[in-house]
């Protein structure tokens, strides 16, 4: 496989002044991400205690609902990027994977049972995956390649705030409401609705030049444009996604070291505002030097959280993994998603986002699977150094490519 190389791409310099502000549509698309996970977290972080203590469900049953409508999400990214780049309207696809996040909130609070519960998680993530790949194609669209890293950054940081915010809004309501599972899904609704509604209004679609093979993007021809360069940026998007397991292994392991069931969500919470206060900073330090020498540091930073959270005794420490972990989130996401933008034709980015996001899907689950085996087996320091060892074998293996691009080029 050839190597993945940094694309020359223009960039303020350190110290030649501030960077150009991001346009208004970046800041908005932002904000419909923040919306839609305060939304969405208000439910999830309570759904499995609604499905197994108010509907009877099974803890199983709960576990095939979760891997089946996130394998869905998976699979719809593929197509909705690969559609994007056919109709050429993006924005349009945006809005209907958000209209379905929104339409699915109001069933869970009418739900008697697993069974609407199911299909309203099923449309959820199909909305999921229409949005995800479009939308992040669309983000490349609005801004120039020199500010692709502060852009992506940008939005994600926004969307993390919304994925902290949600859980702490359900833990305030559930205690405002005297428990009230329903009122706070009915809640839940009016984030969802306000961020299709912004999507609408806030942001207008650039014009966009035909496309260069013409035809369908799935067509051969097309997608041996994607070129080698696009492919290295996966199998590298891949492999560093294979060291970095669930987050849902934080949990476990907070409640493994004694924190109170009541507080445990709290760790999530501590992960995500980290994530969400450094995953802008970094998009932007992205855009003023070498991805793959910020991605490699992100790799040293999450070793580092790896051997804190396998060795870790006490409360102090647990936090302090999770710090960690939450840092090389945002030192990597934002660079990660500005590869693929680099790498990729303009007229096919929604399909190689979507292919992207579908390789490292994959890459989570396998990851997870193996952490799930080795706690099993061998208990929970076992998972965190086996992920120290993924990822230190991910930042040689980048080195060495990265030597070996530098020996072949004339």
């Amino acid at each position: 496989m050839p190597a993945p190389r940094d694309r020359q791409r223009p960039h303020t310099p350190p110290g030649t002044g501030p960077a150009p502000a991001l346009p208004r549509a970046i800041w908005v698309l932002g904000f419909v991400s923040l919306l839609m996970d305060v939304s969405s977290e208000m439910i999830h972080s309570l759904l499995p205690l609604f499905l197994v203590g108010s509907l009877g469900v099974g803890v199983a049953l709960v576990g095939l609902i979760e891997g089946i409508a996130e394998a869905t999400a998976l699979i719809v990214k593929v197509f909705s990027g690969v559609l994007s780049d056919h109709v050429r309207r993006r924005k349009h696809l945006a809005v209907v994977g958000y209209a379905l996040g929104a339409l699915s909130k109001p069933a869970f609070a009418l739900a008697q049972g697993a069974g609407v519960v199911v299909a309203a998680r099923f449309v959820d993530r199909i909305g999921k995956g229409i949005r995800g790949a479009p939308r992040d194609a669309l983000v490349a669209d609005l801004v120039p390649p020199a500010q692709r890293g502060a852009a992506y950054g940008l939005r994600q940081s926004l969307d993390t705030v919304g994925a902290f915010i949600g859980p702490v809004l359900a833990v305030g309501l559930m205690l405002l409401w005297a428990n009230d599972f329903r009122a706070v899904f009915w809640a839940a609704v009016v984030p969802a609705v306000l961020a299709v509604l912004l999507l609408i209004v806030g942001v207008k679609e650039p014009a966009r030049a035909p496309a260069a093979a013409g035809g369908s993007p799935i067509r051969r021809d097309a997608l041996r444009r994607l070129g080698t360069a696009y492919w290295g940026e996966v199998a590298v998007g891949a492999v560093f996604t294979l060291a970095r397991f669930s987050e849902a292994f934080l949990v476990l392991r907070a409640e493994q070291l004694g924190v109170a069931v009541s507080f445990v969500p709290l760790v999530m919470v501590a992960m995500n505002i980290v994530y969400a206060l450094s995953a802008y900073p970094f998009g932007r330090l992205s855009d003023t030097m070498s991805h793959t020498a910020l991605l490699g540091a992100g790799l040293v930073v999450l070793i580092a959280a790896d051997a804190v959270l396998a060795w870790a005794t006490s409360w102090p420490a647990l936090l302090a993994g999770v710090t960690l972990w939450g840092l090389h989130m945002g030192m990597t996401q934002g660079p990660l998603a500005a590869m693929v933008a680099d790498a990729a034709p303009a007229d096919l980015r929604g399909t190689a986002f979507g292919v992207f996001n579908l390789a490292s899907g994959v890459a989570m689950l396998l990851a997870s699977a193996i952490a799930g085996l080795l706690w099993q087996q061998w208990g929970a320091p076992a998972t965190f150094l086996a992920g120290a060892g993924f990822a230190a074998l991910a930042l040689v293996v980048g080195w060495a490519l990265r030597l070996r691009a530098r020996l072949l080029t004339p």
